[in-house]
């Protein structure tokens, strides 16, 4: 049985482990899964806001059993000086199972994961990984469409600085699907172009053969000087009723949100039938309820 793993990106995971992670959700979300953490403290700690992310793994460890605790950094001793590694052995002799992370800086939940002895997850690092985002992602992807390997998923916009790109970048690679990123030079260097992933700068052109589409929020907070005004992004990359008809009748919209409204999307896309956001949202909690199972129980299916 499988102890003390954490998970920072999904490179953590074998395709058959995200799988397993997939069938265990499908699972949760037709029958309750019982008290699986039960009697396993398990503290989130974000250094950055959250909405989704924070509420959802809050839900998935309630829903499991777990005893819950929101550790607010500003109100921490790493107010006080305390290194972030000290406050993960302090968390761990308290008898912390579980430490779902996210901060601003790239690699820090990786070294909170060294320092601490229980499971950590990384719940957003930077702009370099949010794995548990990717895996609500494709488990929405396969439950539309089943097997991804030759699905074509185009990711929008602002791919530079965004981790819950290059965390589904790893992950739909992983399935065999292929990946097209669309966006501006300034958004998307040449260098992101690797085996399963091409480059396309005319959104126009992509719509009509992907299977899945999904926007970025532009992370406006990360730039120095933005590389195009918003009128020059909105023309070339937003998603509105004009281009939704260039979408194949079975293609999905996702986002990972926050979206804005009159920028990445107007408000065509929050009509159309194929638009998924709720659905992501939905599956998130239940996703990260497998997932604490695989990290804390193990995975009996793939030992067997």
């Amino acid at each position: 049985m499988r102890t003390r793993r954490s998970l920072i990106d999904l490179d953590d995971l074998t395709a058959s482990e995200m799988t397993y992670i997939f069938e265990r959700t499908a699972d949760f979300e037709r029958d309750e899964p019982g008290r699986l953490l039960d009697g396993l403290a398990c503290v989130n700690m974000f250094f950055e806001n959250s909405t989704r992310t924070m509420t959802s793994f809050a839900l998935a460890e309630q829903r499991l059993g777990g005893t819950v605790v929101t550790l607010w950094p500003k109100e921490s001793s790493l107010q006080k000086g305390e290194t972030i590694e000290d406050t993960a052995i302090t968390l761990a002799a308290m008898g912390v199972s579980v430490l779902v992370i996210r901060h601003q800086e790239e690699g820090y939940p990786r070294r909170v994961a060294l320092a601490f002895d229980g499971h950590v997850i990384n719940a957003g690092d930077g702009t370099h990984a949010h794995p548990t985002q990717a895996l609500l992602d494709i488990y929405t992807i396969r439950e539309e469409f089943g097997d991804l390997r030759g699905r074509r998923v185009a990711i929008v916009g602002d791919i530079l600085h965004s981790r819950v790109a290059h965390s589904n970048i790893a992950g739909l690679r992983s399935f065999g699907a292929q990946v097209i990123l669309v966006g501006p030079p300034g958004f998307l260097p040449d260098d992101y172009m690797q085996p399963h992933v091409t480059i396309a700068r005319d959104l126009d052109a992509v719509l009509p053969e992907i299977d899945a589409l999904m926007l970025l929020r532009i992370q406006r907070e990360r730039f120095e000087n933005m590389p195009l005004s918003d009128k020059e992004y909105i023309e070339r990359y937003q998603l509105d009723a004009r281009r939704l008809k260039r979408l194949g009748g079975e293609t999905i919209v996702m986002h990972p949100g926050p979206y804005h409204r009159g920028m990445e999307l107007d408000d065509s896309v929050l009509d159309f039938a194929g638009w998924r956001y709720a659905k992501q949202v939905m599956h998130g909690v239940s996703v990260r309820m497998a997932l604490l199972d695989f990290l804390v129980n193990g995975a009996p299916a793939l030992v067997a």
